[in-house]
C-alpha cells in the first residue's frame, strides 16, 4: 500500500497513545506488529486506523501474542528495516525472550512502553513498576513529560537508535492512564520537515542480515568474544548521551522545540533543595516549586527525561553544591525498601565531594494520584533533612 499524500503541519487535540501514532506514522516505519494492552489499546488502534487511510506504508503484522510480536520486529529491523512495537505489563513480560535480545543483538528498534502497575494484587492502574523492571536490561530509556514530548521523542528516538555509533533499542516510556489518557493540543509537524530531519540516517551503512532464513540468537559468543561484545556495548551506551544532546540541540533547530537532552532544569540555579521527577508528575511538581519559592523556600527541579543511559555527569553537575535532593519515585526496588530511581540518584551523589542529604517519596502507586499538596510535602521534608533535621529517608506520601 503506498502512503497518500504527506500530511502538514497542524494541531490536534490527541491524548498520548495518538501523539504516539502519530509520531511513529512520521517516521515511516517499514514493519509495525502489537497487540492491544489497556493502557495502550489506543495507539494500536489509530496505528491501524492510519494505515487504513494509507497514510502509514507499512507491513502492520497481527501476532498472536507479545513474545512474535517482538521478534517479528527484531527479525524485519536486523535485515535493515525500521520497526516499531509498544505494549504494557504483562505484554511487556510475556516478551521479556525475545525483549532481552534486541539490545544484545544491536538493533535499533524503537518501543513504547505504556506503563502500568504489576498485577496480581492490583487491578489496571498506572505505576512505572513495569519499566522500572527494564531499566537495566539494555536499552536506553526515554520519559516523556507531555503529549508533544511523545510524540517529539518518537521522532528523535529513530534518530538515535538508528544512528551506527549507537545501535541501541530504545523506550518511550509513557505514564498510563495519565499521559496515555491525557489530551493536548499537540502540533504535528509537516512531513517533509520530519523526512528531512531522519534524512541522514539514509547514508548510515549499518550492518543488515540476508532476508533468507537465519538465526540471529545462536549461542556463537561466549568467552572474550562476548566480553568484547559487552564492552563495546557500554561503549555505545555511554556516546548515547552526547548523541541525546545533539540530537535535542537538532530538534530544536528544525521544528523550534527542546527538551534539556538528558535533563531538563527548572529554577535550579539558585536552588537549596532540588527534585528529581520522571514522566508526567513533573508539571504537577512545577507548580510546587513555583508555591514553594513564594513561601521562602529555595526550591528547584530536575526531569530526569533518560535514565538509561544514567546521566551521571549532568546530574552530578546539576546537583553540586544543593543541600537537599528529593527524589519522587512510582515504583518499588524491592528489597532495597526504596524506589529504583533514588538508588540511581544516589550513585551520583556519591560522585560528589560534599553529599547533600537525600529523601525518597514514594507515591503515585496502585493508580494514586500525585497531587501539588503531596509535592509540597516532600519539598519541605526535603528542605528540613537539608538543615540537618531527623527525617525518614523513605517517605510514603500517599500513607501519611
Amino acid at each position: 500500500m503506498e502512503a497518500k499524500a504527506q500530511i502538514k503541519s497542524k494541531r490536534v487535540a490527541c491524548d498520548g497513545n495518538i501523539a504516539a501514532a502519530y509520531g511513529v506514522m512520521l517516521c515511516r516505519p517499514d514493519v509495525v506488529s502489537f497487540l492491544p494492552i489497556t493502557p495502550q489499546h489506543g495507539m494500536v488502534t489509530q496505528m491501524y486506523q492510519f494505515h487504513t487511510q494509507g497514510l502509514v506504508d507499512a507491513e502492520m503484522v497481527e501476532a498472536e501474542g507479545e513474545q512474535s510480536a517482538m521478534s517479528i520486529v527484531n527479525a524485519a529491523s536486523a535485515c535493515g528495516g525500521r520497526t516499531f512495537t509498544a505494549t504494557a505489563q504483562a505484554g511487556l513480560y510475556f516478551m521479556w525472550d525475545a525483549f532481552k535480545a534486541t539490545p544484545n543483538l544491536r538493533l535499533p528498534v524503537v518501543m513504547a512502553i505504556v506503563s502500568r502497575e504489576d498485577c496480581p494484587p492490583s487491578i489496571v492502574v498506572h505505576s512505572q513498576q513495569d519499566i522500572i523492571s527494564a531499566k537495566d536490561q539494555g536499552w536506553i530509556i526515554i520519559f516523556p513529560e507531555t503529549c508533544q514530548e511523545v510524540l517529539d521523542t518518537i521522532i528523535m528516538a529513530y534518530k538515535l537508535a538508528e544512528d551506527t555509533d549507537i545501535l541501541i533499542p530504545v523506550i518511550v516510556s509513557i505514564d498510563g492512564f495519565y499521559l496515555s489518557h491525557l489530551t493536548e493540543i499537540v502540533e504535528v509537524p509537516a512531513q517533509d520537515d520530519v523526512d528531512g530531519f531522519l534524512a541522514p540516517l539514509k547514508q548510515m551503512n549499518r550492518f543488515r542480515l540476508t532476508p533468507d532464513p537465519v538465526s540471529i540468537c545462536g549461542a556463537g559468543f561466549v568467552g572474550r568474544d562476548l566480553a568484547q561484545c559487552r564492552y563495546e556495548y557500554c561503549e555505545a551506551m555511554e556516546n548515547a548521551k552526547q548523541k541525546v544532546a545533539e540530537i535535542d540541540k537538532a530538534f530544536e533547530k528544525t521544528f523550534g522545540r527542546s527538551y534539556g537532552g538528558l535533563i531538563e532544569e527548572y529554577r535550579t540555579e539558585d536552588a537549596d533543595v532540588i527534585l528529581v521527577t520522571v514522566g508526567s508528575v513533573t508539571g504537577t511538581a512545577r507548580i510546587a516549586v513555583d508555591r514553594k519559592r513564594e513561601e521562602g523556600i529555595k526550591a528547584g527541579l530536575i526531569k530526569l527525561r533518560v535514565l538509561r543511559p544514567l546521566p551521571r555527569e549532568r546530574l552530578a553537575q546539576a546537583l553540586k553544591g544543593k543541600k537537599g535532593v528529593g527524589v519522587i519515585d512510582r515504583n518499588i526496588c524491592f528489597g532495597c525498601n526504596s524506589g529504583g530511581v533514588l538508588m540511581d540518584v544516589k550513585a551520583v551523589l556519591y560522585d560528589l565531594d560534599t553529599r547533600p542529604q537525600v529523601a525518597n517519596f514514594i507515591d503515585g502507586i496502585g493508580g494514586l494520584d500525585i497531587s501539588v499538596d503531596h509535592v509540597a510535602t516532600a519539598i519541605d521534608i526535603t528542605h528540613q533533612a537539608s538543615l540537618g533535621e531527623p527525617v525518614p529517608e523513605v517517605n510514603w506520601l500517599a500513607l501519611e
